[in-house]
């Protein structure tokens, strides 16, 4: 049994369709997600009220941390490469999952005022040239920089 959070997550459809429903029920006009299979990220992307949002989620950060603690060793079956494209491949399924959890619980504390849609989203956003609001603040500096993550 793996202490690794969503390490026996099972189904990556079953937590898009959840995502779906709740975006949906929340009334948003649209929802998709994208699968970039190059870069191991999940695309979700959703328009509410006219304004649209992409949010980026990465397999590599999950297999990172699963490799973490569950460094490879003599007793896998395979060789290091296939633990840790099975880490990855897990790290897709796990992203999904996590997505949904976070997206029920930001629109949890937007259902019951705690914050609001903006206050929630507003990084996610995506300005008139494409780019979410967080990564435009990135490009323009407007943030002090933060410390680097070990």
């Amino acid at each position: 049994m793996s202490n690794t959070p969503y390490a026996n997550a099972t189904s990556g459809v079953a937590a898009r369709d959840e995502i779906t429903r709740l975006l949906r029920r929340f009334g948003c006009e649209s929802v998709g997600f994208l699968d970039d299979y190059t870069a191991h990220e999940v695309l979700l992307v959703f328009k509410h009220r006219g304004r649209q949002m992409q949010l980026r989620a990465s397999a590599k950060g999950w297999a990172a941390l699963y490799l973490k603690e569950h460094p490879y060793n003599y007793r896998h079956k395979g060789g290091e490469q296939q633990h840790r494209d099975k880490a990855l491949a897990q790290g897709h399924v796990a992203i999904n999952s996590i997505l949904r959890d976070w997206v029920k619980g930001q629109l949890m504390a937007v259902e019951t005022g705690i914050l609001s849609f903006d206050a929630v989203f507003l990084p996610f956003m995506l300005t008139h040239d494409g780019r979410t609001i967080s990564e435009r603040a990135d490009q323009l500096g407007l943030l002090p920089a933060g410390e680097a993550v070990p």
